[in-house]
């Protein structure tokens, strides 16, 4: 007669977690991780345009080389 009390609270509390789990949980750490990726790319870009600024590449390499971080539509058009 005690299991019944008991395996109504397990079932309730095993709901909840995957209530909080879905609805909480999975979309902050799918933010997380693209928050992760943007700081990665962020700091990769950094180091590229330190590095080159230190070695005294050509401006116009370094512009085309930093380039491949934009996005396709912003990137600068080349001439000719």
């Amino acid at each position: 007669a005690s299991i019944g009390p008991a395996m109504a609270v397990a079932l309730l509390t095993t709901l909840y977690g995957a209530v909080i789990a879905n609805a909480f949980a999975t979309p902050m750490s799918e933010k997380l991780a693209r928050a992760s990726s943007m700081e990665k790319t962020n700091k990769s870009l950094i180091i590229e345009t330190i590095s080159g600024i230190q070695e005294g590449m050509n401006p116009r390499v370094l512009e085309q080389l930093l380039s491949t971080y934009l996005p396709t539509g912003k990137r600068p058009v080349q001439e000719g």
